[in-house]
Parts: C-alpha cells; structure tokens; sequence
C-alpha cells in the first residue's frame, strides 16, 4: 500500500512527504521538477519525474507500487501570473488536473485528497471566512481550482471516490529540523521574500498597495506554518483511511496580519532593518483572507502546533540561511521511467 504524492518535491509537498515517512508510510512523489526540487525530498521516498497529465504513467505507477491513494499538489500557483498567462494556469491547474482524475478512476484509487486555495474565495470582505461562504474567485488562479474542486465533487459522486479537499490560507515557515522549506528563489510569498531580503540574498522587498480598506492599508493574510498544514493531510487520510464523509476544509488559524505586521515581525527577528518600497497593487490581490478554522478542527480533530508568527519567521529565515550555506542531503530513490 503507497500513496502517490503528485507535486511533491515541491514547497508543501516535500513537508508532507516528511509527514508521511515520519510514519513509515510508503511515499512515491511524481513531479516533473519544473518548480520542484528532488533534493527537498526525504531520502525514503520515491521519486519518478514525469507529468502528472501522463495517464499511461500515473497507471503503471497505481499497479506497480499498489497506490491507494493520491495527494494531489501539482499545479501553478502564482496570481499575477495567472492573470498574465490564464490558459497556461488553466492547462496546468484544470486541464491536467482532470487527466490524473481520469487515470486515478480508471486504475482504481479510491481515496483522493487535493490542493486548493482560499483564492476560491475571490475578495470576500472584512471578517473570518467559513467552508459556506461563496466560492466567487477573482483570477484565474483561484478559478483553475475551484474548477478541480467541482471535477473531484462530480467525479465522486459518479465513481464512489472518497475525497477532501483543503483550501490553504497562506502557507509559510519551514520544517523545524531543517529538512525542507521553500527553496525557489523566485517565490512571491511575502515571508519568503521578507526572509531573502534580511538574509542578502534580494536587495529589498515591496509593499503592493497601501490604500487597501484595511487598518495600516496593506492587505491581510493568515499565515499558517508549512508543517501544520502538512499535518492537516496527514490527519485528512487517517479519516477518508476510516471511512470519513467527503469534506472541503479551510487549513489557516483563523486570525490574520498585515503586510507591514509581517514585514516588523521579519525585522524583529532577524534583526535586520532592511529596505522597503511602496509599490502599487497587484491585479487580483483581495484586502483581507483570514480563514474560519474550526471546522478542520471539528472533523479531524486537527489541532496546530505552531501557530506562532515569530516562530514561523524563524523558521523561515534558519531555512534561507541553510540555502545560503548549501544543503548537503541524500538524494531520494530516482525511479526511472
């Protein structure tokens, strides 16, 4: 019995990679390593690089390694992009998405859990968000996903497939041991770039917007730790693994903070105050995304560990400074195709 993890060399998919291995699950990631890095993976998984569209592969895959189940992450993931290059985010979110649920029918799987975004949510307004509130997403991005969310709903229901479905808030932080974090130098994720700035490697960051309707006028997140989230999958399949209702579940903590609050949390903790410039906004960003958490709590019983700003910001940063000293890991188990 495996479980086949799609996009997991990547930032979110390597920690709940570790998550698995950590309980001697059988992990077999398939990424095309086109965002993601095999170095990030834990030394026990399996990783055979291919395209997650491929039917022909993600079948051998289910019959030679006896996969159960799929938790599926690869995608594209940034909003201005999306808004830049809407069909290339609707091939790669959507369109391929519906290929690998296609094959996973067809080979079997029953149990699938998927990657989604509060950008389902489009621009909300002021106040906490629940699993009921509207789906009205505002870019491509969070378009191309709530289009996958209602393929795995109408394909459950016609081939008895157990699915959850959970939507991040902002994701950030790094595995606490030091095993993982977000490796791309080009990530847009605001403690990411606060982190790469107060190490060197940027020269400085910029506020996108500052006439938002929000208290200092910078948009608001709720940043959630990577390894939290990872946790969340983990107690996702232990439930589907029961017998557990389909669900679609909000993962954040349920409070929010500004860009410029992240921005002296980053300061504060690396002790470095470094350069910030005053851009416009960007196309597609909401003011304000803060999740209504209760409910992942109420059904798996999910409770977080690191639900700290300034724990996540060290974290983040003590990865940016292992990545300026090079990491030296075992590399996984390369399966060839």
């Amino acid at each position: 019995m495996s479980i086949l993890v799609t996009g997991g060399a990547g930032y979110i998919g390597s920690h709940v990679v570790l998550a698995l291995v950590d309980r001697a699950e059988d992990v077999v990631v398939l990424d095309d390593l086109s965002t993601g890095f095999a170095d990030s993976l834990h030394p026990a998984a399996r990783l055979v690089v291919g395209d997650v569209s491929d039917a022909a592969l993600v079948a051998r895959l289910v019959a030679e390694y006896g996969i159960t189940e799929i938790i599926h992450f690869a995608a594209k993931i940034v909003v201005p992009d999306s808004v830049s290059d809407p069909l290339g985010y609707y091939l790669g979110n959507t369109a391929k998405t519906r290929s690998l649920f296609a094959a996973a029918v067809a080979a079997g799987v029953k149990r699938i859990i998927f990657s989604s975004t509060a950008a389902v949510y489009g621009d909300p307004g002021a106040g906490v968000i629940s699993e009921d509130h509207p789906a009205a997403p505002i870019n491509p991005y969070g378009r191309s996903k709530l289009m996958s969310e209602w393929m795995l709903a109408d394909t459950a229901r016609a081939h008895g497939l157990q699915y959850t479905v959970l939507r991040y808030f902002n994701v950030a932080g790094a595995d606490p041991e030091g095993r993982a974090g977000q490796s791309s130098r080009q990530a847009t994720h605001l403690i990411k770039v606060a982190s790469q700035v107060a190490t060197g490697e940027r020269a400085g960051l910029e506020i996108f917007g500052t006439d938002y309707a929000t208290p200092d006028g910078t948009c608001i997140r709720d940043y959630i730790h990577v390894s939290d989230l990872a946790r969340a999958h983990v107690a996702a399949l232990n439930a589907l693994r029961a017998g557990g209702q389909n669900l679609t579940l909000n993962c954040g903590y349920g409070r929010g903070y500004s860009v410029r609050d992240v921005v002296e949390v980053v300061k504060q903790v690396s002790g470095v105050d470094f350069p910030v410039k005053i851009s416009p906004r960007r196309s597609g960003d909401p003011a304000t995304l803060v999740a209504g958490a209760q409910r992942i709590r109420d059904e798996l019983g999910w409770e977080p560990l690191l639900d700290d700003l300034p724990t996540i910001v060290r974290h983040a940063l003590a990865w940016e400074r292992r990545l300026g000293r090079g990491k030296a890991q075992q590399s996984p188990q390369v399966a060839t195709v």
